[in-house]
């Protein structure tokens, strides 16, 4: 299903609450020849996380010189911990044929596509700032004070939106993992009509324009 030779490279990006977990494990099991890319990280597991399934667990002495030795997509530190895309847990997959999801922040998806400009890039918004709060205070994990938070941080998150090649309107969040095509896709740039097809298969209906005011940020 990839648009060109090998497989391609999706970035996928979202504020939290916005459903972007949820349409990736959506996709992961209605479609074949997707694989999701394990990042890279200098913590310790928790209880309950695998190597190599939930991250790849390395030492920082060994993350820090795959740094210096441009081995990653993108890195970042995150609360202390050093978090990454590595080249090698992505080329291969593919090399061969295999289409591959990273789920990133903004930041990180704009290294990736310094890095990797071929890649097709997707931001996920929920179709209102009303209803993100609204699906973050359903989760039912979170205090009030990380919902206040991850709102205030999901208007800088949003800003940034128009950087991607396309964006999807996660507005049917509920029926996701049966409908996964009940999101609205946008298409913000022009990349090839091949990687239109495919990004509209995975995500949902036709392209269109954008305006960002009706989502209320």
């Amino acid at each position: 299903m990839s648009a060109q030779a090998g497989g391609t490279l999706y970035v996928i990006a979202a504020p939290s609450g916005a459903g972007k977990t949820s349409l990736v494990q959506a996709l992961l099991e209605r479609e074949e020849g997707i694989a999701l890319s394990v990042s890279y990280t200098s913590r310790l597991p928790r209880p309950g996380e695998v190597d190599g399934r939930h991250y790849h667990f390395v030492p920082r002495e060994l993350f820090e010189r795959m740094v210096e030795a441009d081995a990653f997509y993108e890195h970042a530190n995150v609360h202390g911990d050093l978090k990454g895309t590595a080249r090698i847990a992505v080329e291969p997959l593919l090399a061969q044929g295999h289409d591959v999801l990273l789920e990133i922040d903004w930041q990180g998806a704009r290294q990736v596509r310094v890095k990797c400009p071929q890649c097709v890039s997707i931001f996920i918004l929920p179709p209102s700032r009303a209803e993100l709060e609204r699906r973050l205070r359903a989760r039912a994990s979170d205090s009030a004070e990380t919902i206040a938070r991850r709102l205030a941080n999901s208007r800088e998150e949003v800003a940034h939106a128009g950087e991607f090649d396309y964006i999807v309107v996660n507005d049917q969040f509920d029926a996701v993992p049966s409908a996964p095509t009940s999101s609205t896709l946008i298409a913000r740039s022009a990349p090839a009509p091949a990687d239109a097809i495919v990004t509209m298969r995975l995500f949902g209906s036709a392209p269109d324009d954008c305006d960002f005011a009706r989502f209320n940020f």
